[in-house]
């Protein structure tokens, strides 16, 4: 692990992975940030969401394992399909695995659950 890099590169890898899938299931982008939030940690990460190359299609999770702060910032266009009861959801589950020392699991667990729910609704055509 380099130094100050909370994850192992298998752990790198497999989180990497979940992200991809997931960005392909609900068709916007996710970013992961772990580590030190300069400031309040709401505010440090919508400025991070906010420097994002398509900030109305992202969704941000932001994490400081030393406030013990989370954060998810999704943009206007993710939250037509997610609700903040669903961002809720995901950042409970995110919660009790940090809480049991499984900080990739979590973010892992939390990114799937975030894209689940942000994902476009199947339509039926009628033809």
């Amino acid at each position: 692990m380099a130094a100050g890099d909370p994850f192992s590169s298998a752990e790198r890898v497999a989180l990497d992975e979940t992200i991809r899938k997931a960005e392909r299931l609900c068709r916007a982008e996710i970013s992961v940030f772990v580590g030190a939030a300069s400031g309040d940690p709401r505010q440090f990460a919508t400025s991070l969401h906010n420097s994002l190359v398509a900030p109305a299609r992202s969704i941000l999770v932001m994490v400081d394992p030393e406030q013990r702060a989370l954060e998810v910032v999704t943009g206007g266009y993710v939250r037509r399909t997610l609700s903040d009861a669903e961002v809720e959801l995901a950042v409970l589950a995110m919660q009790t695995d940090f809480a049991a020392g499984d900080l990739v699991g979590g973010l892992r667990r939390g990114v799937q659950l975030l894209a689940d729910h942000a994902r476009s609704p199947d339509t039926l055509h009628a033809g």
